[in-house]
């Protein structure tokens, strides 16, 4: 049984949050825009190579309570609402944790207005087949299987949502690629189902691993369908070489900005490209295009579970983040981390 270690969980989710608030900004530029359009802008503002928060340009579009100079709190984004809500079903569901449990506790904790696409589809689902007593509680009287059953089930929603089954499950994969799987299949299938499980195994398996290659060879024996193998293999296959970020947009360039496999060979190239340097680890991720907030948070909290998140990133934040979490306003990241140890300490000892 591997111990529960605090530093850890507290630098993934330093690492987390930073990574996501690094590329909130420039989200839709990225997604709507294009890489080309993105690398012109922080050419533009002098911000290549992207090591600090992104500044604030007027009439770009940004996000601006995540520019640099404007960072108060971690501001409310599904990344970390996600992240926040597996925490509270591990609360209270530990290693039981069912589909049904997930479905449940999007009803009555996550607002429709912070989901899109499968998720949002799923959510309508939910809502459209549930019986009233459902949501608190009774058996579904429906085939949840229709939730998945929408044109995004391979894009990358899931793979956001399943960090913190990885941070919780130390040593063990295993199970932390179980919860994830149980998590992701209410909204995906295939591969964004496999991007999900990636992530949380990924993260049980770096607290015993030699090095992150290691934990991503591991990670990838929980992997289901071939597609999502090959995306991790290629984003290896890109270590070392400085057209990395062009490589992927040629391989990856017909799908979606938000498609799993894009993202996730994207965050296998920065994980594994910078393992010794976090500000180059999510910086890269984000400046690489496609969903930046996604793949800075999921970069950013693998690499805190290997090394410490220099206070630069952490300090502008004030350890406050900002949720749109019914009930939850706002939380301390102190109280994140308790929490979270808790939960670890709770499946350690099953």
């Amino acid at each position: 049984m591997t111990q529960v270690d605090r530093n850890r969980i507290e630098q993934a989710w330093r690492g987390r949050i930073s990574g996501c608030m690094l590329g909130k900004p420039i989200e839709r530029m990225s997604m709507r825009g294009g890489f080309d359009n993105l690398q012109a802008f922080l050419n533009r503002v002098g911000a290549l190579p992207l090591r600090d928060y992104v500044p604030f340009e007027e009439g770009a579009g940004l996000h601006q309570p995540c520019c640099r100079g404007h960072i108060t709190r971690s501001e409310p984004d599904d990344d970390i609402h996600y992240s926040v809500l597996s925490l509270l079903m591990l609360e209270r569901h530990g290693a039981e944790l069912t589909t049904a449990d997930v479905a449940r506790t999007w009803l009555n904790r996550l607002p429709i207005g912070f989901v899109f696409t499968a998720e949002r589809s799923a959510y309508i689902t939910l809502a459209n087949e549930m019986d009233m007593a459902f949501a608190f509680g009774g058996e579904p009287t429906f085939d949840l299987g229709k939730c998945s059953d929408n044109p995004y089930n391979d894009w990358i929603g899931a793979q956001i949502r399943t960090d913190v089954y990885g941070w919780v499950n130390p040593g063990n994969p295993g199970l932390a690629a179980r919860l994830a799987r149980a998590d992701a299949e209410l909204s995906h299938r295939g591969a964004g189902v496999d991007g999900a499980v990636f992530v949380a195994a990924c993260g049980a398996a770096i607290p015993v691993a030699d090095n992150m290659t290691d934990a991503v060879h591991r990670a990838m024996e929980e992997l289901a369908t071939e597609e999502a193998i090959e995306a991790v293999r290629f984003g290896e296959s890109l270590v070392g070489h400085d057209d990395a970020p062009a490589a992927l947009h040629a391989r990856y360039g017909d799908l979606s900005p938000v498609h799993t496999l894009n993202n996730l060979a994207l965050v296998v190239w920065a994980l594994l490209s910078f393992e010794s340097d976090y500000g180059a680890a999510i910086g890269e991720a984000v400046a690489a295009g496609w969903d930046t907030d996604c793949n800075g948070a999921t970069v950013g909290g693998l690499w805190g579970l290997a090394g410490d998140v220099p206070t630069v990133w952490t300090d502008p934040w004030n350890d406050t983040v900002g949720l749109s979490i019914a009930g939850m306003s706002e939380v301390s990241l102190e109280e994140l981390i308790e929490r979270t140890v808790a939960v670890a300490e709770a499946l350690a000892g099953q």
